[in-house]
């Protein structure tokens, strides 16, 4: 009788929901465990009575993003301060690499501005458009609302979207 060899399943970022402000304690964790995570930061100026100081946030609130398989779900919410997969669908959602390698992309080049980050689970949908120019060229993204110089772009996998200024001309309706 010959026993096949099991492969290992392919590894996939995913979204796990963190205690409120832990997410840059659950990263730390997750790392010394042995797993690849990111926790996204943005600089952000904070005005206190008697100075202004740069700090960095989380760019998305109680999310932390982890790559691994489903082989590995346990270990990972066993981890202090993590509370559970974000789930898409009744299943844990799944990142696909460029949306995460486009996020970092954005947060390396912007000096100036910021991504402000809001939840799509209320606001429907509209006009489907592609990106002309830019960072996000080639992208496709649902707008859900624009205005003189901003389009706001859904990603589908998080159920959130990222606002990004663009110019009128960088948008094209698909």
């Amino acid at each position: 009788m010959e026993l096949k060899k099991l492969k290992p399943e392919v590894k996939q970022w995913h979204v796990i929901y963190t205690k409120s402000k832990w997410e840059r304690k659950v990263d730390d964790l997750l790392m010394q465990r042995g797993f690849e995570s990111w926790c996204p930061v943005q600089k952000q100026e904070r005005q206190w009575s008697d100075r202004k100081k740069i700090i960095e946030v989380p760019l998305f609130r109680s999310y932390v993003f982890v790559k691994t398989s489903k082989e590995d779900y346990a270990r990972v919410l066993s981890t202090i301060g993590v509370v559970n997969f974000l789930y898409f669908e009744k299943k844990p959602a799944i990142i696909r690499d460029v949306e995460i390698e486009e996020i970092k992309k954005y947060l390396g080049l912007s000096t100036t501005k910021s991504i402000q980050i809001i939840d799509m689970t209320n606001i429907p949908a509209q006009t489907k458009v592609s990106i002309n120019q830019g960072l996000f060229m080639g992208q496709r993204g649902e707008v859900i609302k624009s205005g003189k110089n901003n389009v706001f772009v859904k990603l589908e996998s998080l159920q959130m979207m990222m606002i990004v200024e663009f110019k009128v001309n960088e948008v094209s309706p698909i």
